[in-house]
């Protein structure tokens, strides 16, 4: 309907011009697009020749992708795909962010090449975003992988990798029948055991919701230690507010994992701590999984063993999160 295009941007600017708000298929052929993607108009389908087929990416890293951005601030900016409208559906492609992880991860500390700010997105659900859904995608990276920071969505049958918050943000997301799986570091195992934490919630405590997994595979790539991932650990993002720039005391995070398979690379422990920004500035103010809303249930496998004192809730109710998420939404694929 719209045209031929050589790129998947110029495909959605023409998209955009589009003001009849009838649903969009944009159909992308098999092949690597090396582009960052912005998709701003609602009902709007992507849909790939698979994700196998075809692979959507782009390198962009925190350090270096503030001007991206329309807050200056690097994480937003690394997104190599970013939707940020109202009933969107995407299907079979590779989402992913290319940048260089493991190398820098690999430098020591103090080397002038290391860059601190290593986050590097490939999917950010936007503040406008709502009634997402992605189907039969893969979304790689290592740091901060998936950024949810809009209303709903919900991933089913894909692929979601990386290692380090690589699931985060405040948004909605419910995730299911999908392979969540953990990806190695470059360092050696801290002396706390935890190399890795697959979500970062940072749930406003007026939402209910935040980022669910439901019957769901937590697997780990070649080099994943036994017993070194926590399910999560709560992120306070640091606020600014009219007494001071502080870790926000509203973001209490929210994360379930409900009837998944977990491999043994969980920590028995599950949850862990993070570090906030006090109100003096320094990073001295420790989060604890009991200050949060962590609840995992129905875990198998051989890392659903868990620790007799670890924290988190052994009860949730999925079919009331499917309620509320669902209410006046049926997903289009």
């Amino acid at each position: 309907m719209l045209g031929c295009f050589t790129g998947i941007q110029a495909a959605l600017d023409a998209a955009d011009r589009d003001t009849s708000g009838r649903w969009i298929t944009v159909d992308i052929g098999a092949g690597a697009f090396r582009e960052k993607v912005v998709l701003r108009r609602s009902r709007v389908r992507l849909v790939g020749s698979g994700a196998a087929r075809t692979r959507l990416s782009f390198d962009a890293v925190a350090e270096h992708a503030g001007r991206y951005d329309r807050a200056h601030w690097g994480t937003a900016g690394s997104a190599t795909l970013t939707i940020d409208a109202d009933e969107v559906a995407v299907t079979g492609i590779t989402i992913e962010n290319a940048f260089d992880y493991l190398a820098n991860d690999a430098l020591p500390a103090g080397d002038p090449r290391k860059i601190g700010n290593s986050q590097g997105v490939a999917v950010m659900l936007d503040v406008h975003s709502d009634r997402v859904a992605l189907d039969r995608v893969a979304i790689l990276g290592y740091q901060d992988t998936l950024f949810t920071r809009g209303k709903r969505a919900v991933i089913r049958g894909s692929v979601i990798a990386g290692n380090i918050d690589f699931i985060f943000g405040n948004g909605t997301l419910l995730i299911e029948d999908s392979e969540v799986r953990t990806r190695r570091r470059a360092v050696p195992t801290p002396p706390d055991g935890f190399a890795s934490f697959i979500t970062a919630p940072s749930t406003q405590l007026s939402q209910p919701i935040g980022i669910v997994v439901y019957r769901s595979r937590l697997t780990r790539e070649p080099g994943v230690e036994d017993a070194s991932v926590a399910l999560g650990r709560p992120w306070h993002p640091t606020t600014t507010f009219a007494d001071g720039r502080y870790a926000d005391p509203q973001a209490v995070g929210q994360a379930a994992f409900v009837d998944c398979t977990m491999d043994v690379h969980i920590h028995p422990d599950r949850w862990t701590g993070m570090a906030g920004t006090a109100r003096d500035g320094t990073k001295s103010r420790i989060f604890l999984p009991a200050e949060s809303r962590f609840a995992e249930t129905g875990s198998r496998g051989p890392g659903a063993r868990r620790n007799r004192a670890a924290e988190g809730n052994t009860e949730y109710d999925i079919a009331h999160t499917r309620k509320l998420i669902f209410a006046g939404w049926s997903p289009k694929g």
